[in-house]
């Protein structure tokens, strides 16, 4: 069953942040990852929505996008974003 993660991301340092993106995909693909959407121009329909970037991949499972995650490779690309901008990110299931 698929599974997608969602992040809510709030960038504050562009430069800081260019760093991660520059070395994300290499790492994403390698566990069988699909971008589906990111955006920074949402249309807000309701409520707040205070990030400047929303993002929606999908992986075949949930153990793919955990293995992702989780990854050495990833975790050490991702301390540039840690230092460049706040997020939520959940993983949630697809409907089978």
């Amino acid at each position: 069953m698929a599974h997608y993660v969602i992040a809510q991301i709030e960038i504050i340092d562009r430069a800081e942040y260019a760093k991660y993106e520059a070395g994300f995909m290499d790492i994403f693909l390698t566990y069988k990852g699909k971008i589906l959407s990111v955006e920074e121009n949402e249309h807000l329909l309701e409520g707040q929505w205070p990030f400047t970037r929303t993002v929606l991949i999908e992986f075949p499972s949930q153990e793919d996008a955990l293995d992702w995650y989780k990854s050495e490779e990833y975790q050490t690309l991702a301390k540039h974003r840690f230092s460049a901008s706040t997020a939520n990110i959940i993983i949630v299931s697809g409907l089978d």
